[in-house]
């Protein structure tokens, strides 16, 4: 079946378009089980913007829970966390809540109303709202991970790695998972998602990337690339990766996913065909014991 899987999503193609996101949505979406709606606290605020949106997923009881968050991918002006009854990416949550631990899908303000560092800025905020509220919801605030998809890796990378909150996350976070993201601005190819969101002034490009910062923090970090990503995104990998082994002598924690896409990675989450879930489920048990 797998193999099958991955035959279908090849033949969606590299290029990240609507046609793939929709062929790997009708891939995905019949496999994915129903979502338990009593399980779910939706539309949480976390700040003042009517983008400060998050659902909890699981809790309840006296445990204190490792806490997954998902922020999702859309090119900087787009995507949301998932509606009652939507299969993405209340997927994700599900797939968190059912492995013990507090699923959290959240939103963030978009550019261009909101450009750089806006993401940071809002990931800062949703952390802070988790340090002081998860444990209301039997989540351990001290067991927070993030992971961010595409833009949404993005913003947790400059939390991570850079725009002045590397040192909040390091005593913040237990853990960053970053699926396909972008962290070297100069390098990345130019494209009206980006200059929506950086602007289009190379001046600053330097200091709007989170590469540096990655090397060097201090917060355990899990990496992935798709086998059909759109090249840009397989020349970020690689630059991050031989900037890590040049200044450690070691490979990052890095994850290469066999027949993916850009968005087929979160789509197969929760589902039978899930490859993708043991590679989280080993990286968030050896980061939170």
């Amino acid at each position: 079946m797998q193999t099958s899987f991955h035959d279908r999503i090849r033949a969606l193609g590299t290029a990240f378009s609507v046609a793939q996101i929709q062929g790997s949505m009708a891939l995905f979406a019949p496999l994915q089980p129903p979502v338990d709606e009593a399980l779910v606290q939706r539309d949480l605020s976390y700040g003042p913007d009517a983008r400060h949106r998050l659902d909890l997923f699981g809790g309840g009881g006296d445990a204190r829970r490792p806490v997954l968050v998902f922020l999702h991918g859309g090119g900087f002006i787009g995507g949301d966390k998932g509606a009652p009854g939507a299969p993405f990416y209340n997927n994700v949550g599900a797939w968190a809540a059912a492995q013990g631990w507090l699923g959290v899908t959240a939103t963030y303000r978009l550019a261009p109303a909101h450009p750089w560092p806006a993401g940071a800025q809002d990931v800062a905020r949703l952390v802070d709202w988790l340090k002081a509220e998860a444990a209301n919801h039997s989540g351990d605030p001290d067991r927070i991970i993030l992971m961010g998809q595409s833009a949404g890796a993005a913003h947790v990378a400059s939390y991570v790695g850079g725009q002045g909150f590397a040192e909040m996350a390091a005593t913040s976070i237990a853990g960053a998972i970053m699926l396909s993201g972008l962290y070297d601005v100069p390098s990345a190819a130019r494209n009206p998602y980006q200059d929506a969101y950086f602007g289009t002034d190379p001046s600053r490009f330097a200091a709007q990337s989170s590469i540096d910062g990655l090397v060097e923090t201090s917060v355990p970090c899990l990496f992935t690339v798709s086998e059909n990503d759109p090249a840009d995104f397989q020349r970020q990998a690689a630059l991050l990766v031989s900037r890590r082994v040049a200044a450690t002598g070691k490979w990052p924690d890095f994850h290469w996913l066999e027949g993916h896409n850009h968005i087929s990675p979160v789509h197969q989450i929760h589902s039978p065909v899930d490859a993708l879930g043991p590679v989280l489920a080993r990286f968030v048990a050896g980061v939170v014991g």
